[in-house]
């Protein structure tokens, strides 16, 4: 299993718009090998003391944090979509996307420890 994580800063305005890119944004993933796809829209994020979510991507007033993550196989997989996303014109939609693309926040994880619990 691998993980590949993102915090992005989303106008409040804009969820709806958000949901529809992000299953568009499933669909193809999907396609390519992805296992799973969490996106988590901000109900509690606390501003911290020396740094916290908002800092870290430049959160403006009115925007509210994503946290999201997908489950792949393994990085080879990761590796592999990366390379697709340069060459597959679906992963370049003409509509806008909903946020600030210079301000997200990826990272790619290998996983050292995984429990089966499922939460609502």
């Amino acid at each position: 299993m691998y993980i590949v994580g993102f915090v992005i800063p989303v106008p409040e305005e804009k969820l709806e718009a958000y949901r529809d890119w992000s299953k568009r944004s499933v669909e193809l993933l999907t396609e390519y090998g992805c296992l799973e796809v969490v996106e988590s829209w901000e109900d509690d994020v606390p501003d911290g003391t020396h740094t916290d979510f908002r800092r870290a991507v430049g959160a403006k007033p009115g925007e509210k944090i994503v946290f999201s993550w997908q489950k792949w196989p393994d990085k080879s997989s990761v590796d592999a979509v990366e390379k697709a996303m340069s060459e597959d014109p679906r992963f370049n939609p003409q509509e806008e996307i909903p946020f600030d693309q210079k301000r997200l926040i990826v990272g790619c994880f290998r996983p050292i420890m995984s429990t089966p619990i499922e939460t609502d």
